[in-house]
């Protein structure tokens, strides 16, 4: 088990007591922008070791009776079908799953806000689909020159000719699938429309990255930087917070940028800005529950190779630009950070090299790498994946986990019947047989019930592994890394 940096216990009640005082300061309700993920928050959890991926979850559920949410989302990004990349799906499917995701929890879904509208078809149609599932939802309009011009914004012709979001709880948290999607301009339309109906309300943002109260080089914050290489965030001290207390605080470019035009928009709308700076409009308590630095510092530089690595995949598969490598190389120089830091690379090039294929390797633990090669009955993930578990299970690694009479008529289907050219087991297949061998096989039980000692290792591929075994990897929690090559010289990869 990995040494824990981050106090999660320490965070929950520092965090809940920050939104809390900021509720009372605004007069008893808040519009809270909720940056990042709110479910499944992984890049903190590898970034702050000891941070869990559902705190964000765990912290509303301990204000449940006082919060509810409005999910954002953009009609261009329902218009152009934008997928989130972690999860493969669209933004307005991942609206429905969000919605079903915060009800399983226990939260209360207010409504849905389409932002960005423009009389879009697929827009009008989605809104029509989830008012039949019960949904409210409501339309948020394109404004003219927004954000520079301020008259119009702050006007009945601007923020005015939003729909009015009914809210009926003192916390209103502000989400969205991804980044884009018109939070900010929500609450503050909101705030628009509470101020005309005479109603004391704030606005504050909620965001993990980067640490305001850690360096603007530490490792925590540059690995936010490599993270949103795609979106060319920066971190930068924060000027106007110097300006104001005379103390360095971290923040990233956009919010800098924004902040002069959102003070002034504040100030319209409520008189004058709560705010001297965008670092005092966050709530983040993060940077104060950090218990060991050298240990989120050690993580934080292994997430930087890993979205080195992604980057570089994403590349040759055509779905990133050059320039965001040359970003995270350059975060990579900053903080003198090397490839042999990440010792399942040179592992898993080492076997690559002695058998002339492809392999894998995977760091257990205790520290110790087992590799996998390519055979005729496995792929290089599938056999490293089986040593693991031998290696965790206490199994020799000669001993036979899946008998060949069980792998055969698995390969017979694939290539006999559902038309496969790759009789090799994937990781998601053999993981199958495993457990049907488990059944009368004892060393293969003990092998299956290892599976959970996986989650938070690391594993590199000399090859770009297929959408199959990616994903199992993730579902088992296996930091997964790969060369930007593919086994095989095609054009099409499914």
């Amino acid at each position: 088990m990995k040494q824990p940096g981050f106090d999660n216990e320490k965070y929950l009640l520092l965090q809940s007591q920050r939104i809390r005082e900021r509720i009372a300061r605004f007069g008893g309700k808040l519009y809270l922008e909720f940056g990042g993920k709110l479910f499944d928050d992984y890049h903190a959890a590898r970034v702050l070791p000891g941070f869990q991926p559902d705190s964000k979850i765990k912290l509303l559920l301990e204000m449940r009776d006082e919060a509810e949410i409005i999910l954002a989302i953009s009609a261009d990004d329902i218009e152009r079908c934008k997928r989130r990349g972690d999860l493969g799906i669209t933004y307005d499917e991942d609206v429905l799953r969000l919605i079903d995701a915060f009800r399983d929890s226990g939260l209360y879904v207010g409504s849905v806000v389409i932002t960005h509208f423009r009389g879009q078809r697929t827009a009008e149609q989605f809104q029509s689909r989830l008012e039949a599932l019960g949904v409210r939802v409501y339309r948020h309009y394109i404004i003219p020159d927004y954000p520079a011009n301020l008259p119009l914004i702050v006007s009945d012709e601007g923020f005015g000719r939003n729909d009015y979001i009914e809210t009926s709880r003192s916390l209103v948290v502000v989400t969205a699938p991804g980044p884009g999607s018109g939070k900010m301009a929500t609450c503050l339309s909101q705030l628009y429309h509470e101020h005309l109906r005479g109603v004391s309300a704030g606005y504050a943002k909620f965001e993990t990255f980067p640490v305001w109260n850690l360096p603007l080089k530490h490792p925590v914050n540059l690995a936010y930087e490599a993270a949103t290489a795609d979106l060319n965030d920066m971190n930068m001290i924060d000027p106007y917070h110097l300006e104001a207390y005379g103390t360095a605080a971290v923040n990233y470019n956009r919010d800098i940028e924004i902040f002069p035009v959102l003070s002034a928009m504040l100030a319209r709308i409520r008189g004058e800005s709560p705010y001297r700076s965008p670092t005092d409009m966050g709530v983040n308590m993060a940077g104060l529950c950090i218990a060991d630095d050298a240990v989120c510092c050690a993580a934080a530089r292994q997430e930087i190779l890993r979205r080195y690595f992604g980057v570089a995949c994403a590349i040759r598969q055509g779905l990133a630009a050059p320039t965001e490598l040359q970003k995270i190389e350059m975060i990579l120089s900053t903080a003198d950070i090397t490839l042999e830091e990440r010792p399942v690379v040179a592992a898993a090039l080492a076997r690559a090299a002695e058998t002339d294929a492809p392999a894998m390797a995977l760091q257990l633990p205790d520290g110790s790498i087992v590799t996998g090669k390519t055979t005729s009955l496995l792929g290089p993930a599938s056999a490293c994946l089986l040593n693991a578990l031998k290696r965790l299970s206490g199994v020799e690694k000669a001993q036979t986990l899946i008998a060949p009479d069980i792998i055969a008529p698995i390969q017979r289907l694939k290539v006999d019947h559902l038309g496969g050219h790759n009789p090799r087991l994937h990781t998601d297949e053999t993981l199958e047989a495993l457990s049907i061998c488990a059944v009368s096989n004892e060393a293969a039980a003990r092998a299956m019930a290892q599976l959970s000692a996986l989650r938070g290792c690391e594993a590199h591929s000399t090859v770009i592994l297929s959408r199959v075994d990616e994903n199992l990897f993730q579902r088992l929690g296996v930091n997964v890394t790969c060369e930007p090559r593919y086994q095989v010289k095609k054009v099409y990869h499914g």
